[in-house]
């Protein structure tokens, strides 16, 4: 694992194409814009009014964002659904090279179905902004940034695109894909694990709550914001997560 210098180089603005436009791709894109990136994005759902007021290009055919010429493909799918999704996009309406970037929670799984489904001259960057809207809503100084450079050729792309989160002042850690879904099973599964198992409990805060309880009722609240389909692709795709599994369940019953 490697730390960025804390002095960033020059980058350029950047024409980034979206595909999933949920509530993490529309917070990066937030500052994305704000930092003079042309965004154009594709969802499921019709964001259109969205992206008119955000400044976003918005697409209802996925062949159109890929024919516009993006230097960077962003993929803001869901964990469970970003193999279906990749699969079915037309690749074959890509007008040129392009800087293919994922932004999941867990990263073995997307670097391999990227390697497997992207043609061979597309540039491949896995990240974890290992932050969202509540632990960034007053910037990205400090705060987690992973990434690994999976199949890079074209450096000036890929450095502007990290330049994004570096210039915020994120804390920029490059490790390979195994590595980061290594320690995510032990601390960003097992919190997962641990707030929803509270949830379960059904514990709240009383009058006399203590300050460690105060941080089991805060993380269980925190947890059951986020949707199910995070914690079970954290679980379902990260081969880490289910060995801590069976690892606790046989320390618990020995």
């Amino acid at each position: 694992m490697s730390v960025s210098s804390s002095h960033p180089a020059a980058s350029r603005n950047l024409k980034i194409g979206i595909v999933g436009l949920g509530p993490f791709a529309q917070f990066l894109s937030k500052t994305m814009i704000r930092q003079g990136h042309i965004l154009r994005a594709a969802s499921r759902t019709d964001y259109s009014n969205l992206c008119a007021q955000m400044g976003i290009s918005f697409f209802r055919n996925v062949d159109e964002l890929l024919e516009a010429e993006n230097d960077v493909i962003l993929i803001c799918t869901s964990i469970l659904s970003l193999s279906e999704v990749l699969q079915s996009l037309p690749l074959h309406r890509l007008k040129r090279p392009t800087l293919f970037v994922d932004v999941l929670s867990v990263k073995e799984h997307p670097r391999n179905v990227l390697l497997q489904v992207l043609p061979e001259e597309s540039d491949v960057l896995c990240t974890h902004p290992m932050f969202g809207s509540d632990s960034g809503k007053d910037g990205w100084k400090d705060l987690n940034f992973m990434y690994e450079r999976v199949r890079i050729r074209d450096e000036d792309t890929c450095s502007s695109f990290l330049q994004i989160f570096e210039s915020e002042g994120c804390r920029m850690l490059e490790m390979s894909c195994e590595e980061h879904d290594k320690m995510a099973a032990r601390s960003q599964f097992i919190t997962h694990v641990i707030g929803r198992t509270l949830s379960e409990m059904e514990i709240q805060s009383t009058s006399i709550d203590t300050k460690g309880f105060e941080t089991l009722v805060h993380l269980k609240e925190n947890t059951v914001r986020l949707s199910f389909d995070l914690f079970s692709g954290l679980f379902l795709r990260n081969r880490f997560a289910q060995q801590e599994v069976c690892t606790s369940c046989l320390c618990f019953f020995l």
